[in-house]
């Protein structure tokens, strides 16, 4: 079990809260940053957690391991560095940082102090993204061709709050709310990008804004993609892969369609899954076993399924889409 400290109680660090406290069999929170306390006390107390207003009580807490940041973006780099060299394992919550120089900097503080880094996407662990996953190994599809895909939610309309109608904090319509996610699924299927371009289609804007994003990209292994997100309109996920053979579409959380050549049609529905919880497990999982208070210490840590690699190859795709949508022209992905 690792003993972790809590970095942003707000809507979506109490979604983790509670995906976690008395679930996990990995990973608790003994420990709660956050500037709201007396607000925010009665859910701490309900979830056993103590409270402090300092980010440097986590880092100076001896029996604290790791750390889960569900903080503003703007300030994930400066905060994961600090972690970093205070010995401290650190998930971070998506986008992992705001420019591709910052994730850079980020991950080699991480792999010079030699601590885990997660990130928070939690898409990556639905089964359909699973399922789709598995099924493009087995080499299904035959040559890969394109790749598509769309994801919007009214998390704008539901859970509105400042930074989502500020430019630096969340840039380029819903792409830190949602486009991020979609990146990232591009990134582990096709790899680095080589250029994209984007553009944002405003409607309303200001508080509860309506407009809508789409990227179009060209990959380095040379197949091509597009994505596009809308804020807001009812909650919709697809990722499409095409090939020469079939092709292969998760829908949702749980469901994936196969389309082969000649008309053959599988259709999978998968078992739910809480994926905040998997993904926090996962990154438990990712900590040498002598930080684990309940685990053998033989046992042997499984590394983070999104990659160090991965991770930076999608702030570099993000940053990219920022830049052409402020310029708005071809812009090539820095690797």
């Amino acid at each position: 079990m690792i003993n972790a400290a809590l970095v942003g109680m707000g809507w979506w660090g109490k979604n983790i809260a509670k995906a976690i406290q008395q679930q996990s069999q990995e990973l608790q929170f003994s420990l709660g940053i956050t500037k709201e306390i007396q607000e925010t006390q009665s859910f701490a107390s309900q979830h056993g957690m103590q409270l402090s207003p300092n980010f440097l009580d986590a880092l100076q807490d001896p029996r604290i391991q790791a750390v889960v940041l569900a903080t503003p973006h703007s300030l994930h780099a400066e905060q994961i560095i600090a972690a970093a060299h205070a010995g401290k394992h650190i998930f971070c919550e998506k986008p992992l940082t705001l420019t591709f120089k910052d994730a850079q900097e980020a991950i080699a503080a991480c792999q010079k102090n030699q601590v885990v880094l997660g990130v928070g996407q939690n898409k990556h662990f639905w089964p359909s993204m699973s399922k789709l996953r598995e099924l493009v190994k087995s080499g299904i599809l035959g040559q890969v061709l394109h790749i598509e895909g769309h994801y919007s939610n009214e998390h704008s309309t539901k859970f509105f709050s400042d930074w989502r109608e500020s430019t630096t904090e969340s840039p380029a319509g819903g792409l830190t709310g949602t486009g991020i996610h979609m990146i990232e699924a591009f990134v582990n299927l096709m790899g680095p990008a080589q250029d994209l371009s984007a553009m944002v289609c405003s409607q309303r804007t200001g508080i509860d804004p309506r407009d809508s994003t789409a990227v179009t990209l060209r990959f380095k292994n040379g197949v091509s993609g597009y994505f596009a997100m809308v804020r807001a309109t009812p909650l919709f996920w697809r990722v499409h892969i095409f090939g020469e053979n079939a092709s292969i579409e998760a829908l949702g959380e749980n469901d994936v369609v196969v389309r082969y050549s000649g008309g053959k049609i599988d259709r999978f529905t998968c078992p739910p899954i809480d994926s905040l919880r998997t993904e926090l497990d996962a990154f438990a999982r990712a900590i040498p076993a002598q930080f684990h208070s309940n685990v053998s210490a033989d046992r042997e840590a499984i590394p983070y399924p999104i990659s160090p690699e991965q991770m930076a190859n999608t702030i570099a795709i993000f940053e990219s889409i920022v830049r052409s949508v402020e310029n708005r022209t071809l812009v090539q992905v820095p690797h």
